[in-house]
């Protein structure tokens, strides 16, 4: 085990939490979405920010499909035919060639909950100009892939994603997981031991069993919390993921997710995403840390407050619940070929909001020995 802490400067604001939900809901967007869809890919890989929208810009009733149907990714995107549940569905993903001599290894991306692939451009180009193959998959159940309503399980995103590899001709990859795409890793690393030659997660969600600190929830009040977002609570749930981050540079999560709000399939995108926050809560796996195979980089923002569902537990629950960082430096030791690196004042997605600090420990993992 290595323990390695980055210096930051301190001082930032805190954060807000899930259970900030107004009774009524109200659809706001308040990015121009046509500059938005414009733009390419910027600093910390998101989208160029928009101008805020006025009163008067119709192009924020502008809805979009809950496949983000036209929203701009760092790439082609491309689907492949899976099972979920008991029907063909299809998965999107994205594959980067090397930019210089390809080293022979493949990185795939697993993203979070909240997020979009979109936010995976920085670690893409990075990568590939470390002479990888870079692949990123949109999970079913999330941003461009299907959404069917079926029982989500941690093994059968691993089974899509290993089945994606086949597909690709690839035997042995890295898996590089952030927030639940870094739960799902650990699952998909578990099952597959032989498969993955190294592991990067990025403030994985799952270092506690959330059972044990927050009441079970019925799958309509997940739903009901999706219909009563409005453009600005859900901009307080964003920002909590971003304490040192211009709010300008999360603002497009905000926009897409409100869009989609608009859509007519928007029921059955609150549904999926009801259903993978029960795979999150009933999949814990917590206990599998310490069968993880390969050499493994555990980072984590000193000032990470995120917990799916907390906004269902008392405040005493929340008191005793360990924060990422906190159940981090518990859980390394118990890796057998473990190293945690921590970014203090840093929060959720240190890719993005230490970005040159990140890809120097990135990359020196996994250009290591």
């Amino acid at each position: 085990m290595v323990l390695h802490t980055v210096p930051y400067a301190e001082g930032y604001p805190g954060h807000m939490w899930l259970d900030e939900i107004p009774a009524k809901r109200r659809r706001m967007v308040s990015l121009s979405v046509a500059a938005l869809v414009g733009a390419a890919t910027t600093t910390f890989g998101l989208p160029k920010p928009a101008q805020a929208a006025t009163a008067a810009d119709a192009s924020t009733d502008t809805a979009l499909g809950i496949a983000l149907e036209g929203y701009p990714y760092p790439g082609p995107v491309h689907f492949l035919p899976v099972h979920a549940g008991a029907g063909p569905v299809r998965m999107a993903y994205m594959d980067f060639a090397p930019t210089i001599a390809a080293n022979d290894r493949t990185v795939f991306l697993l993203h979070g909950k909240n997020f979009d692939s979109s936010y995976w451009a920085g670690p893409i180009e990075w990568l590939r100009g470390a002479g990888y193959r870079v692949v990123v998959p949109d999970q079913i159940g999330f941003n461009k892939s299907a959404k069917p309503d079926t029982e989500y399980t941690f093994e059968m995103l691993a089974a899509n994603t290993m089945a994606l590899a086949d597909s690709l001709g690839l035997n042995r990859i890295t898996v590089f997981g952030h927030s639940t795409g870094g739960m799902l890793a650990v699952r998909l690393t578990s099952i597959f031991p032989d498969r993955v030659d190294k592991l990067v997660l990025e403030d994985p969600i799952g270092l506690v069993d959330y059972r044990a600190f927050i009441e079970p929830q019925a799958t309509e009040t997940l739903v009901a919390a999706e219909r009563n977002y409005t453009a600005q609570t859900y901009r307080n749930f964003i920002a909590h993921y971003f304490p040192i981050l211009p709010p300008a540079q999360y603002e497009p999560f905000v926009t897409w997710r409100m869009r989609i709000a608009l859509s007519a399939e928007f029921e059955r995108f609150a549904l999926a995403s009801a259903l993978t926050y029960q795979m999150i809560y009933r999949g814990p796996v917590v206990d599998l840390y310490g069968t993880l195979k390969p050499p493994v980089l555990l980072v984590a923002g000193e000032a990470d407050q995120s917990a799916p569902l907390s906004g269902y537990a008392t405040p005493d629950q929340r008191a005793r619940m360990p924060r990422i960082p906190d159940a981090a430096k518990t859980m390394v030791s118990c890796i057998p070929r473990g190293r945690l690196v921590t970014y203090p004042s840093v929060g959720h997605v240190p890719h993005l909001e230490v970005a040159a600090r990140f890809r120097g420990d990135l990359l020196g993992f996994l250009n290591g020995a």
